[in-house]
This record gives C-alpha cells, sequence and structure tokens, in this order.
C-alpha cells in the first residue's frame, strides 16, 4: 500500500490541487448563481476528465485532455475570464505529460494577467504556485527517481556480474583443486604399481630361498649359509631401490603448497571476500624450508587481514627469480598508521631472520606483507 502510494502520489497531489483550485474559485466568488447545477457538472466532469486519464495511455489520454479543454471552453465562455486558473492547470498538465523543456513553463504565467473577479494578484500566486509544484516534480523529482532508477539497474548488473565471477572462479577453484587431487592419486597409483612390478619378485624370490634354507639348514650348512647371504644381499638391494623409488616418485612438496595457498583463498571466498593465488616462475625450485614459511607466513597474514583489515579482496602472490623469491600478501582494507608488533608479526619476523630473509610492510593504502627469500 504505502509504496504504491510513492508511486501515484504526484497523482493525487494534482487532483486534490484541482479540487481546492475549484472550491476556492467557486465559493470566493459566487459563481453558482443561477447556474449552480449545470456549473457543478461541467466541473465534475472536468475532474472526471483530468482524473480518467491517469488510467489510460497513448491516444486515449489524449482523449482525455481534449474532453478537458472542451468542458473549459464551455466554463470559460459560459462563465467568462472567472475559470483561467483552471486553463492554467490544464497547460501544465499537457506539458507534463509531452514532457517538454522548461522554457514552455513560464509561458502560463502570462495568462495569469488577464482580467478576472479573483484579482490577478492573487491569480498570478497561484499561477506560480501551480507552475512551481508542476517544475519541482518534472525536473527536480523526475530526475532523481530516473538516477535512482538508473544506479539500481546497475547496481543489480555489477551484482549479477559479481556473482557470475564469483561462480566462475568457484569452478576454476574447484576443478583445479580436483585436478591436483587427482595428479596425486595417479602418482599414488604409479607409485604402488612400481612397488608391485620391481619388488614384489625380489620378496617372492626371498621367500622361496628362505624356504629352502629352512630345509637344508642341517644337511647341508655351507650351502645354506650361502643362500642366506644372497638373500640378504638381495633384501638389501631392494631396499635400496625402494629408497630410489621414493625419492624419485614421492609427492612434490610445492605442489601440495601451493594447494594448500589455494584452499586458503577458497576459504575466504566462503567467507565473503574476494581471494586470489598468483604465481610465477619455476615453483619446483623452492626449497622445502622456504615452502613451509611462505605457508605460515601466509597463513597468519590472512588471518589478520580477515579479521582486522575490513577489507574486500586479498591477493597472495609467490614469483620465483634468479636469485630470489618474492612473496606477498595484500588486502585493499583500512590499512594502519602505526605498526605494532605483536605474536603474529613477531613470528613472521623470527621466520625470516632464520634464512637471512627481508620482510617489510606497506600500511597506507590497505596492508601488504612482502617477504624476499634468497636462493
Amino acid at each position: 500500500m504505502e509504496e504504491r502510494l510513492r508511486e501515484h502520489y504526484f497523482v493525487l497531489l494534482r487532483i486534490a490541487l484541482l479540487l481546492i483550485l475549484e472550491i476556492y474559485i467557486v465559493l470566493s466568488q459566487s459563481v453558482l448563481t443561477g447556474a449552480s447545477v449545470k456549473v457543478l457538472l461541467i466541473l465534475a466532469l472536468f475532474i472526471g476528465a483530468i482524473a480518467g486519464k491517469e488510467l489510460v495511455e497513448g491516444w486515449t489520454r489524449i482523449l482525455f485532455f481534449g474532453i478537458a479543454g472542451v468542458l473549459l471552453f464551455i466554463l470559460l465562455f459560459t462563465l467568462g475570464t472567472t475559470f483561467i486558473l483552471l486553463g492554467i492547470f490544464l497547460y501544465y498538465e499537457v506539458l507534463a505529460y509531452l514532457r517538454s523543456g522548461i522554457l514552455w513553463y513560464f509561458i502560463p504565467l502570462g495568462f495569469a494577467f488577464v482580467p478576472s473577479v479573483i484579482g490577478n494578484a492573487v491569480q498570478v500566486m497561484i499561477a506560480v504556485l501551480i507552475g512551481f509544484i508542476y517544475w519541482q516534480h518534472d525536473f527536480v523529482v523526475e530526475s532523481y527517481r530516473k538516477q535512482t532508477n538508473e544506479d539500481t539497474i546497475t547496481e543489480q548488473t555489477l551484482k549479477h556480474s559479481m556473482s557470475r565471477r564469483e561462480h566462475e572462479m568457484q569452478e576454476e577453484v574447484r576443478k583445479s583443486l580436483l585436478m591436483a587431487e587427482n595428479h596425486m592419486l595417479e602418482e599414488r597409483a604409479e607409485l604402488s604399481q612400481t612397488l608391485h612390478d620391481k619388488l614384489g619378485h625380489n620378496i617372492n624370490g626371498s621367500v622361496y630361498q628362505l624356504e629352502a634354507v629352512k630345509v637344508l639348514m642341517e644337511k647341508e650348512p655351507e650351502v645354506s649359509k650361502k643362500m642366506i647371504q644372497a638373500v640378504i644381499d638381495q633384501l638389501r638391494g631392494g631396499m635400496d631401490e625402494i629408497r630410489l623409488i621414493l625419492r624419485k616418485e614421492r609427492p612434490k612438496k610445492y605442489k601440495l603448497a601451493i594447494l594448500q595457498l589455494e584452499k586458503l583463498c577458497e576459504d575466504c571466498r566462503t567467507k565473503g571476500v574476494e581471494a586470489e593465488l598468483v604465481t610465477e616462475g619455476e615453483l619446483r625450485e623452492i626449497p622445502e624450508k622456504y615452502l613451509e614459511i611462505i605457508l605460515d607466513n601466509a597463513y597468519e597474514a590472512v588471518s589478520n587481514s580477515m579479521k582486522y583489515a575490513k577489507c574486500s579482496r586479498i591477493k597472495v602472490s609467490v614469483h620465483v627469480l634468479n636469485q630470489m623469491i618474492r612473496c606477498s600478501v595484500s588486502d585493499n582494507g583500512v590499512g594502519c598508521k602505526e605498526l605494532i608488533d605483536g605474536m603474529g608479526i613477531s613470528g613472521m619476523r623470527k621466520r625470516m631472520r632464520e634464512i637471512n630473509g627481508i620482510l617489510d610492510f606497506e600500511t597506507e593504502a590497505g596492508f601488504t606483507i612482502n617477504m624476499l627469500l634468497p636462493l
């Protein structure tokens, strides 16, 4: 109900203004003498035409304007210039419908100087008031309403775009995580197959030889000793081969670290903060110790951003250069004027000192933590 009232308030205002105007003209000048029924009927029809045009569109509305114009002409022809203010009112109604330029709104003021029984001074004041009401609505209120509608459409478009982009990013992250998990499963399957192919026969052969030793141990001790030594040598060779396979086939730590950083960004997105991970260079060149430091510092920095920064965006970047690794965590939050070392920042500094790294902060445009780790 309130929403509909806001949408049609100007229609109600104009009808109320027309009623007040007619009542004022009728009562103040006693124009009903001798023709009260006819004049009241024409005035009622005039109000009906003005109100009825709001219910229709297009050429039908122009028809209602025509009816109102004919009724006004009858009033003016019958009672003279007494109802000139209704003519000014109808003129502004037509201007509001045609969306005319602002200069057209000054023309009706000239008609207010036409002599009538109401008096020119009062007539001009009422005409100015009517013109101001229409001008304010047509050029101020409508402009504001149009801008509000455009802003609403823009906001909805941006929200839709952001929602679509967020969905796309989540889908990309999900695919990346799925690919990483599949790759790890493939590596495990390959490792299992390699162990089975290379060590299965070796171990089975050793078992068979030990079974034979158990039978020959009392009858041929020397032969048994040689067979036991051969089994020992075979098992030692198998152990060496296991170490070689594990060293070659073990999961790569840098892939696991990147997967953890992706998961960290995904957690931020689920909490309403846009987050992205950017990597560049040969990530496999990062030592395991450095990976642990990067992960610990990144987790601490992102946690601080989520708690204190009031940010909407976080970016984590890892760049492997020729002589060093540059890693940064930045947000677009409120930043801070004075940096105070708490437990988290002190822990970052300690970890960086252990590897002779460099740690610095940018606190003006958001908050950024930069790490330089020497290779």
